[in-house]
């Protein structure tokens, strides 16, 4: 028998969960089940099943994603997993397919995921859009620049306390940085703000720490710690979930706290902003162990309808010639700046719908992807005037995975 693809029904959606999970070692246990199954409606999901088994899924979480100049309809792809004795088998090119095939008919404009292996799905049109940096710093040497003391004070907050708080700090940075996505009512308390056995991985429970500068909330860390002891010494860890700050000056005052958590010698994050004003505020750059890879990427599946969404720079509008062999619907001539959208003019510079997704969210300048060939100009001045049309202030940020 072949394989079949299809949406699987309620009562299917766990044991399609457990293919998922199985495929990367692990199973779904009772706290993820209730996480999830409110998450990640059936409505939402594919499943390819063998003789009547699920082998594969495939889900696209609902988010609204931060462009530059607003926001447009995006889905979220998760949970995508083929079982070991399913791969090479061509499967999940049939579920990107469907899928993409679905987002369309939802009318959401652009996929995004997170990549467990960054291979994969450059294939299916997807574009690095979101760089990601991770911080792993030692902090003896952390000490801030021309430090005149600290201001404003933190305080630790219950759960509930948090989820009062955090999610408009969250929002007033949201609204401004592509990149970000929007949280539900359901996200921030099932997901930010939750706290199952299962996510600790021999670290302490979450703490929720609030800073407070100027009479409000204006920053706010979600972290653990990991307590290491190596011959009576403290070797412990400060994990930052995420750290959010409405101003450099509250930012420096948030990451004055996660250093100077006792009982530890460095402080990780996995989700550093790549705009941190950290690096040119300390004394020591290097200690604090940057890094730079592969995050968010994306997909056209509307690209008609993303490039009007977004807003342009002061240059000149110019035509793009866009090819895109797995969604061929979008492959034609895009004006982009004043007016975009679909036309029938000469192009000034042509690419690859996953290379202009790199460029859509101010990831990459259009002038570096000439240079690395993987845009080509047509007309003097072109990669130029793309690249001031699509720069942005801030690079784009996406703090979670998903």
């Amino acid at each position: 028998m072949g394989i079949e693809i299809r949406r699987p029904a309620e009562a299917e959606l766990r044991a399609a969960m457990e293919a998922a999970e199985n495929a990367f070692g692990g199973t779904v246990d009772e706290d993820e089940w209730a996480r999830e199954s409110q998450s990640l409606p059936v409505s939402r999901t594919l499943a390819a099943y063998d003789g009547g088994r699920p082998v594969a899924l495939a889900g696209a979480y609902q988010f609204d994603l931060t462009i530059p100049g607003g926001q447009i309809p995006c889905a979220g792809v998760t949970w995508v997993g083929v079982l070991p004795s399913h791969r090479r088998r061509g499967i999940l090119r049939d579920l990107m397919r469907r899928q993409l095939d679905d987002v369309r008919s939802w009318g959401e404009p652009i996929a995004a995921l997170w990549a467990s292996e960054s291979l994969i799905y450059g294939r299916f049109g997807y574009g690095l859009a979101v760089p990601a940096v991770s911080m792993k710093a030692d902090r003896s040497r952390f000490a801030l620049r021309s430090d005149s003391g600290p201001e404003g004070s933190v305080r630790l907050v219950t759960a509930d306390e948090a989820f009062e708080l955090f999610p408009p700090v969250y929002e007033r940075i949201r609204a401004a940085r592509a990149g970000m996505l929007t949280r539900s009512e359901h996200w921030w308390k099932q997901h930010r703000l939750a706290d199952p056995e299962s996510w600790r991985r021999g670290s302490s429970h979450k703490f929720y720490a609030a800073l407070q500068l100027d009479g409000g909330c204006e920053g706010y860390a979600l972290y653990r710690v990991k307590s290491e002891w190596e011959d009576g010494m403290s070797r412990g860890e400060v994990q930052v979930v995420e750290a959010f700050a409405t101003s450099a000056r509250a930012e420096r005052e948030l990451w004055r706290f996660l250093f100077g958590i006792d009982l530890t010698i460095r402080v990780d994050s996995h989700y550093l902003d790549p705009a941190t004003s950290l690096l040119l505020n300390v004394d020591d750059p290097r200690a604090l162990g940057l890094r730079l890879t592969d995050g968010v990427w994306c997909r056209f599946v509307d690209l008609d309808a993303a490039l009007r969404a977004r807003s342009y720079g002061s240059a000149e509008p110019l035509v793009l010639e866009v090819s895109d062999a797995f969604c061929p619907w979008n492959a034609g001539r895009y004006r982009v700046g004043e007016g975009a959208g679909r036309t029938e003019d000469d192009p000034d510079l042509t690419l690859d719908v996953a290379d202009l997704a790199t460029a859509y969210l101010g990831g990459f300048d259009v002038n570096r992807l000439v240079h690395a060939g993987r845009a080509v100009e047509l007309q003097d001045g072109a990669a130029e005037a793309a690249t001031l049309l699509f720069r942005t202030e801030l690079p784009p940020y996406c703090p979670e995975e998903f």
